[in-house]
């Protein structure tokens, strides 16, 4: 999860989920603290005080969690697991993404449209293709093959694919503008993007991607901007750079 590292708890290497009572890195949990009202709330950033009780970062494992009222037990008091909360992490995993793509667009490292998408693909800028829900088949088809052509003539690595959002939710993060097909580019914004959408994507699973077999486990998010960073990013495009989230309402996220 995005800032999985941060606060005392991430000091920790592993973690066990009140679930399934695996351990995993950080990461790939979501702490969870009682609020002073005694809801039960995600942080994120781990740097809530309190006891903690950490949930593996999927939507199942989290209302499975909310289900059997193991919230109560782990954080050792009488609290109230809304049964929507499955739903608003949901929710702040969607804002923390959109948020980041006004920032990544203004560094130069998001590019939208299908041509500046195909260009970014082929030339072994883009470290993750995005489309909307409802992008036509054919786009996604075209762009799919010139994926598989850079990598077939080596230049460029396999990347992964998204489709968290509809073409409304993209449009409206860039203040209205039509986006069905993006790229994300290289580089420390164009990262912390992608980091995003791999969290957003893990908690919601596979059926937020593409159908590609690349799409359908979209993991090496690091390895592919190592790689892919080798290549020189040209000069991102001009733009207001409006962004239907402001940054800061993203600091949990």
């Amino acid at each position: 999860m995005p800032e999985a590292g941060d606060g005392l708890e991430g000091e920790v290497n592993t973690r066990m989920c009140i679930v399934s009572r695996r351990t995993f890195e950080p990461e790939e949990l979501i702490r969870f603290v009682a609020a002073p009202d005694g809801s039960v709330v995600a942080d994120f950033r781990r740097r809530l005080p309190g006891r903690g009780a950490h949930v593996e970062a999927n939507r199942a494992a989290v209302d499975l969690a909310v289900k059997r009222k193991l919230f109560g037990r782990a954080l050792k008091k009488d609290v109230k697991a809304a049964e929507t909360l499955g739903a608003e992490v949901d929710e702040l995993l969607r804002r923390g993404a959109l948020g980041f793509f006004g920032l990544a667009r203004k560094a130069g490292e998001f590019v939208t449209g299908a041509a500046k998408v195909d260009i970014a693909i082929r030339t072994g800028r883009a470290i993750a293709v995005v489309h909307a829900t409802d992008a036509a088949a054919d786009g996604i088809r075209k762009l799919d093959n010139a994926r598989t052509a850079a990598v077939a003539l080596g230049d460029a690595d396999p990347i992964p694919v998204f489709r968290p959002f509809t073409s409304d939710e993209m449009g409206l993060a860039f203040g209205g503008e039509n986006v069905i097909h993006a790229a994300v580019l290289a580089g420390d914004a164009g990262a912390a993007l992608l980091k995003r959408l791999e969290a957003l994507s893990t908690y919601r699973g596979p059926r937020t991607q593409a159908n590609s077999p690349e799409a359908d486990a979209p993991t090496g998010g690091e390895d592919a901007t190592k790689k892919n960073s080798d290549h020189p990013q040209a000069d991102g495009p001009g733009m207001d750079g409006g962004c239907g989230v402001e940054p800061a309402q993203e600091a949990e996220v």
